[in-house]
């Protein structure tokens, strides 16, 4: 193996795995670097695909009505096959494409030469004609709080719990709050949700966020709003979580899920002059290049939108960049979010708070899946499709779900959305046939519903 490359991508997640791809697509010689013992970055072992598979089997047992007596760990373990199909599929990737996979922990030495240090195999120096960096993001920590002790977990040691818990603490009602509280909820265990602000998911449309916050509260969650730690004690038994509102809040386990922290640190990225911002996340032009043009730098390492399926677009489009010099394609301005609870929450576009702010005449179209044939054969029928449309030219401006497949069912409308000019109309869905019975059959009731709202 020649320790000169095109090209080093340091991380294997999704945004390194789109940059090795197109660059060894591109004809370029490609090593990635990680640190994980195997490919994959923290969205396939500790984030992503994890916590979704865990919340599959939940959702499985809810429906054969096997949830009570279920262990935490045996679902964990259903996980865990699903990380090493992923594994595997991506490991095939890199070798039919010749891009060398090495593991370690890279460091630049200088701009053109990284260090890789592996416990065990002492060091390995290599060098590239350019770099892209797609080390991703990890929990953040404060530190006052002991997360080596076993009663107090973030995102990624939660799922490492040897023990079923009967009680938890959810410090943080961010996206990752929310959904490991549904899921543990829906186990039968009793759930406290602390939130730093005044409303779940804020960036949701509002009707959405009464809806995920009414369903919350009737699994049983326990939601506290406007609340702030003061400190945390844990013990063999469990943990007390101290409020500076004077509540003091004893559970099982305090999984904290307050914010994340992108993995700049320890790249020697500063003595490089790579320009680094106040939360430490990499400095990128619309290209995806940092202050070095030669060094690329890709999905949460970078900051919003902290996605899975942005990064690996970023990944492309700087590796686009880097073999072509140029790139004409780049994120969609609308991009889907997906949170998945139980049941699931998906949106695209504007809110109706963000119309009414920039005074856009807007108009609303709902469908209530209650309603659907295909939601009542089902048994799901908790949730909605809510479309804003342009109250004069039917220009849809946003999609917002909740419900069981909702983060399917938007891409229907993101497809429309994403149409130049006159194409993106709410005529498309009165005038196109849906199957019946379906759940996309929601978008025409919505439609219909809306436009009775017009003239």
């Amino acid at each position: 193996m020649s320790d000169r490359y095109d090209v080093i991508v340091i991380g294997s997640g999704p945004g390194g795995e789109g940059a090795a791809m197109k660059a060894a697509k591109g004809g370029k010689r490609v090593a990635i670097i990680d640190d994980y013992p195997e490919v994959g970055g923290n969205c396939t072992h500790h984030a992503t695909i994890p916590s979704k598979a865990l919340r599959q089997g939940v959702q499985q047992l809810m429906e054969s009505g096997r949830q009570n007596g279920t262990r935490y760990q045996d679902l964990l373990q259903a996980a865990r096959g699903v990380i090493e199909k992923q594994v595997g599929m991506r490991r095939g990737f890199y070798s039919r494409n010749h891009v060398d996979v090495i593991y370690g922990r890279a460091a630049f030495i200088d701009d053109h030469t990284v260090e890789v240090a592996k416990p065990g195999e002492g060091r390995k120096r290599l060098q590239a004609d350019a770099f892209v960096i797609a080390t991703g993001s990890r929990p953040y920590r404060p530190a006052d709080i002991d997360f080596s002790h076993p009663h107090i977990r973030d995102s990624d040691t939660v799922l490492q719990l040897d023990a079923s818990p009967r009680s938890i603490t959810i410090y943080g009602a961010g996206v990752i709050g929310c959904e490991y509280a549904s899921i543990f909820r829906s186990l039968g265990i009793k759930v406290n949700l602390i939130n730093t602000r005044g409303q779940l998911l804020s960036f949701l449309d509002d009707e959405i966020i009464d809806a995920v916050g009414y369903h919350l509260r009737e699994q049983g969650v326990l939601i506290r709003h406007n609340e702030e730690y003061e400190k945390v004690e844990a013990d063999d038994e469990g943990v007390t979580l101290y409020l500076k509102s004077q509540k003091q809040i004893r559970t099982d386990y305090l999984l904290w899920a307050q914010g994340r922290a992108g993995n700049s640190d320890g790249l020697g990225l500063e003595a490089i002059g790579v320009e680094l911002n106040r939360r430490g996340s990499i400095v990128v032009n619309r290209c995806y290049q940092s202050t070095r043009e030669h060094i690329y730098a890709v999905g949460d390492v970078i900051g919003y939108p902290n996605l899975a399926s942005a990064a690996y677009d970023q990944g492309r489009f700087a590796a686009t960049h880097l073999v072509e010099g140029s790139c004409s394609a780049f994120l969609a301005e609308h991009i889907p979010t997906g949170i998945y609870t139980l049941p699931e929450i998906s949106s695209i576009g504007k809110t109706e708070r963000e119309l009414t702010a920039e005074k856009i005449p807007y108009e609303v179209g709902h469908s209530l899946f209650r309603h659907l044939a295909r939601a009542q054969i089902s048994g799901k029928t908790t949730g909605m499709l809510k479309i804003l449309f342009h109250r004069e030219s039917l220009k849809i401006l946003g999609i917002h779900c909740f419900g069981d497949q909702a983060s399917e069912i938007v891409h229907i409308g993101q497809a429309i959305m994403a149409q130049p000019g006159e194409a993106n109309s709410l005529m498309y869905f009165i005038n196109t046939t849906f199957n019946y019975p379906t759940m996309a059959e929601a978008y025409r009731v919505a439609a219909l519903n809306g436009l009775n709202r017009v003239g």
